[in-house]
């Protein structure tokens, strides 16, 4: 196999190991040290891809982690991991790639038919074309989900082993260019810990064109030398291929490390640092003309790399087209290289003659004030026309490298919340008012001198002032005056991999999405995989261009974390699968499980949802279930709810403090039921809490919300309320729980209650008694969630089966029947409880669930203060109330929202279903619901509806208690 394109000397490649690999089942060759990318051109290979609107060929036009066109799904199987950018992976012997978003083939894809209709399909199309009429969504969604995304995910679970790990450093430094090496190293010689996180597989930085020195040395000997340095130093750590991935509060940082390792693919690093020094460097900028997105068109510093870096030639002819000084030099050393130079194009007329010497000493031609106007061939550049002052002409060449100036790398710097500013100098936003302990430095701060990178790098290692005042980048003509709106209607990119043009962006402007926010979501520039690194800032200057004002006055996007995408089995570790969460169990599992029992995860828990019989449907069963408890009596297994033991001097006070009713005046043996709210008023959980005794309590939560309140009270006690002298011990698991419900309830009880009086008079509703049941040490509840007299047995776990079975038996004379959660469930919609998650879905108060008489006037409490706020007292908010169906045929659809009329199309939702269920009592569906000013609309007929499901039912408000409002059946 031969490489055409390697250069016969040169590069850091390992020629003495060839590596085969395949790209869309054709065979290929490269080096140790390649990245596939590398190795792609070394062969020759410019198509890659195809661009995600309208398919059209695309190619490498990057060296890193900005490359938007090179995305590729590498391996087969389960280990595939699509959208891969071939500029940062490195080859390996076996690799296979494959082309995405094409079909049937890269070469051959009808999908670029969607060119041809590019006219029918500018920006903002879809948000025009697609909404209507009627139903018609439910027609489009299958082809447009289909058409979306660019990748294929893995076949099926991922196998590859990920990991975590979290370190603490004095100095952590992101780049590994002249500025961050220069920074280690003074960091270094302090004695200070140094993290020095690097994405490329090698220290260095961008490549640097001949010539230029640092401390007497050519820069390449430079890099050498420090870099040997550094991996002497003890207290310096280095890490290659590793992304600093995020920059937030305090210094924690979040760095995402690739490896080649067979036991271990990524890991992710949590580091927490005193200093964060930024060293990204810079992006170069590309320029915006007809067919500048052509395979064969990439940026002059990624041509410069992969010559310099891996000996391999873009082209056999390559042309230049720039609009700064440095490209002459770029030039230069391609030429030198054995690269040969057909032109270089600069758009500017007046150019600096002292710049252009070194092309002119290599006789490549200058065309100063050109305007490229065309890119001919379509699958690889076969050359390009041009015009200028005289003319212009035709120049015949296989490659085209455009350079437009730099872009300076500042996310991470925005990240932590630094702020910005736009230099005239630079033409770009530069880091302006950094948060304390972050610095930054290099390229990336705007100075692109090597000298001056490193001079400013070690006076950010030794925490000091730099001795010269950063120098600023030569001025380059504004591209997007010059460069945008030429060639006659043909395409001029701006966003390679969204196919944003600079027609989209002036269309957007004139359609008045005059902020920058709008204009990315408009025309989705900068909301592909590379978040607009290369087209943002020159999507930006366009639309300055059109609105007539600065580039400086338009702003930025937002820069969020991840720096780059992030694998999910980064995110993961090796917390997945079983070692996720581990399920937990009730001491009644096995007895479940032979008795028919259909499971469901309930947050750490498997609990039953019903017991299936022969014959039977789901909701056969469920109405079963719950009938039997209406009418006579049911048994649950409830050992998941939350269970606190609270004692201490100031136990009632705790609780006072906690909860938003009043707890002191609680008498031992009685319970009471509770709200907590969160700081900001909404309700956080709810549960019985009875007296045990005097500075005794049992605190009951929610299953899911077990864990988040302990950490609630715990936090509290620690920090707001450390002189409470209370001890709280989390207890669920000492305890198992079964509660009998129904009219029968007290009956089997009785059998089995030893000198426990469970008389309505003797035990009223809401009271509590210790004592022995079945024989067991016991303590019994009077409570009731499904409406009907109720009681809750606890007992030690260890004895969880035997309660269990000698309460089957005492009350198999009744046909007690066993339920489930999702009886329960019915259970509690028909009376109208309210469930934290569903009704108290964290942006519900206690008025907004019918809750206010809850709280108390003449205390303090969590939250209290927060209620008072305009914004939740204010009119028309979501209130708690019922749903019946009309019709009892009818069925609510999943996630239906409440609507005033039965119509389809757009029209106002006046709030949305929380609960559903079939109602075997009532005969029909029912569903609790938050509707605005809902408890004013009782007895309105309005819908639920939903625009997926193509349903609108028509519905009677009404309520939220169905059965047995007054309470009777709880009290018997």
């Amino acid at each position: 196999m031969t490489q055409p394109f390697r250069l016969p000397g040169g590069g850091r490649i390992d020629r003495s190991q060839p590596l085969a690999f395949t790209f869309d089942g054709r065979a290929y060759e490269g080096y140790a040290g390649d990245t596939l990318a590398s190795a792609l051109i070394a062969n020759g290979v410019h198509l890659v891809g195809r661009s995600f609107k309208y398919h059209r060929p695309r190619g490498i036009v990057g060296l890193g982690a900005e490359e938007p066109n090179a995305l590729l799904r590498i391996g087969t199987g389960d280990r595939a991991e699509p959208n891969m950018r071939a500029t940062t992976v490195a080859l390996t012997d076996g690799l296979v790639a494959q082309s995405q978003n094409r079909w049937p083939s890269l070469r051959f894809d009808l999908g670029q038919a969607a060119d041809l209709l590019s006219r029918l399909l500018p920006a903002g199309f879809y948000y025009k074309t697609f909404m209507g009429p009627g139903d018609a969504w439910m027609v489009y969604e299958p082809y447009i989900r289909r058409a979306a995304g660019l990748g294929r995910p893995p076949d099926g679970a991922d196998p590859d082993p990920y990991d975590k790990r979290h370190a603490h450093a004095d100095v952590l430094i992101a780049g590994g260019g002249l500025a961050g090496l220069a920074a280690a190293l003074a960091a270094g010689r302090r004695g200070e810990r140094v993290i020095l996180a690097d994405e490329d597989i090698a220290l260095g930085g961008a490549p640097f064109a001949g010539g230029e020195m640092v401390e007497g040395l050519p820069v390449a000997d430079w890099i050498a030398g420090t870099t040997a340095r550094l991996s002497a130093m003890g207290n310096v750590r280095v890490l290659t291929r590793t992304t600093v991935a995020g920059a937030y509060d305090h210094g924690f940082t979040v760095l995402v490390e690739r490896t080649e390792r067979p036991d271990l693919r990524c890991r992710l690093w949590k580091v927490r640092a005193k200093r964060l020094i930024l060293a990204t460097g810079a992006i170069e900028r590309p320029l915006v003309f007809p067919g500048n997105d052509r395979p064969g068109v990439m940026m002059a510093s990624a041509a410069l790399g992969y010559v310099t870096r891996y000996a391999a030639a873009p082209g056999r002819r390559l042309a230049i087209v720039t609009n700064n000084d440095g490209a002459y030099q770029t030039a230069a050393s391609l030429h030198d290289s054995g690269v040969s130079i057909a032109a270089v194009l600069d758009v500017r007329s007046d150019v600096d003659p002292a710049a252009q010497e070194a092309a002119r000493q290599r006789a490549i031609p200058v065309h100063g004030g050109a305007v490229i106007t065309r890119v001919d061939g379509r699958q690889r550049v076969t050359g390009l026309r041009w015009t200028d002052a005289g003319g212009g002409g035709r120049l015949a060449c296989d490659g085209l490298c455009m350079s437009g100036g730099w872009i300076p790398t500042i996310h991470l710097h925005s990240q932590t919340r630094g702020t910005l500013r736009y230099d005239e100098a630079v033409h770009a936003f530069l880091p302006d008012r950094p948060i304390e302990g972050v610095r930054s430095v290099g390229a990336c701060a705007g100075t692109f001198d090597a000298a001056d990178a490193v001079a400013h790098g070690t006076a950010a290692g030794n925490d000091a002032t730099p001795a010269t005042p950063l120098r600023r980048a030569a001025p380059a003509a504004p591209i997007s005056v010059v460069q945008a709106f030429q060639g006659g209607g043909r395409k001029s990119f701006v966003d390679f991999q969204n196919d944003v043009t600079a027609a989209d962006i002036r269309l957007a402007a004139r359609e008045g999405y005059r902020s920058v926010e709008h204009l990315k979501r408009y025309t989705t520039l900068g909301m592909g995989t590379d978040q607009g690194k290369l087209g943002g800032l020159n999507g930006l200057s366009l639309l300055a261009a059109e609105l007539g004002c600065a580039p400086g006055d338009v702003g930025t996007t937002t820069f969020r974390p991840p720096y780059t995408p992030v694998p999910f089995g980064a995110l993961i570790g090796r917390d997945h699968g079983e070692g996720l969460q581990p399920s937990r169990y009730t001491a009644l599992h096995d007895w479940h499980a032979a008795h028919g029992a259909v499971f469901n995860q309930a947050g750490a828990w498997v609990r039953p949802l019903f017991y299936r019989r022969d014959g039977e449907s789901d909701l056969e069963a469920v109405n079963r279930e719950v009938m039997a408890v209406r009418r006579n009596v049911g048994v649950i297994d409830v050992a998941t709810l939350g269970k606190l033991d609270i004692q201490g001097p100031d136990a009632a006070e705790l609780l006072d403090r906690l909860y938003t009713n009043s707890w002191k005046k609680l008498a031992v043996g009685r319970s009471r039921y509770g709200i907590m709210l969160r700081e900001d008023g909404m309700v956080f959980d709810d549960g019985v809490t009875a007296r045990l005794g005097e500075q005794h309590y049992l605190m009951s939560t929610t299953t899911g919300n077990a864990e988040a309140v302990v950490e609630h009270i715990e936090l509290l006690l620690r920090t707001a309320w450390r002189g409470l002298r209370v001890f709280v011990t989390p207890v669920t698991e000492q305890w198992f729980a079964a509660a009998l419900a129904g009219p029968n309830a007290r009956r089997v009880l009785a059998r089995v209650a030893d000198g426990i009086d469970v008389s309505d008079k003797a035990m009223p509703h809401m009271s509590v008694r210790c004592g022995r049941v079945a024989g067991l040490t016991a303590r019994v509840f009077r409570l009731s969630f499904s409406g009907e007299l109720s009681y809750e047995i606890n007992v030690p776990a260890a004895d969880g089966p035997a309660l269990w079975q000698r309460l089957l038996n005492a009350g198999r004379v009744d046909d007690l029947m066993v339920y489930g959660t999702e009886s329960m469930g019915v259970l509690r919609i028909e009376k109208g409880h309210v469930v934290v998650g569903r009704e108290a879905d964290g942006r519900a108060t206690p008025d907004d669930l019918g809750l206010a008489k809850l709280c108390a006037t003449t205390k303090d409490y969590v939250g209290r203060r927060s209620l008072s706020l305009p914004a939740l007292v204010e009119p028309g908010r979501k209130q708690l109330v019922g749903l019946v169906v009309e019709r009892a045929d009818d069925r609510l659809p999943v996630g239906a929202h409440v609507v005033a009329e039965g119509r389809a199309g757009p029209q106002e939702s006046l709030g949305f279903i929380t609960s559903q269920a079939y109602s075997p009592t009532l005969g029909r569906p029912i569903a609790l619901a938050l509707v605005k000013a809902g408890r004013d609309r009782i007895g309105q007929r309005l819908f639920a509806g939903s625009p997926t499901a193509s349903a609108s039912i028509a519905v009677t408000v009404s309520e939220p208690v169905f059965v047995d409002p007054e309470g009777k059946r709880l009290h018997a």
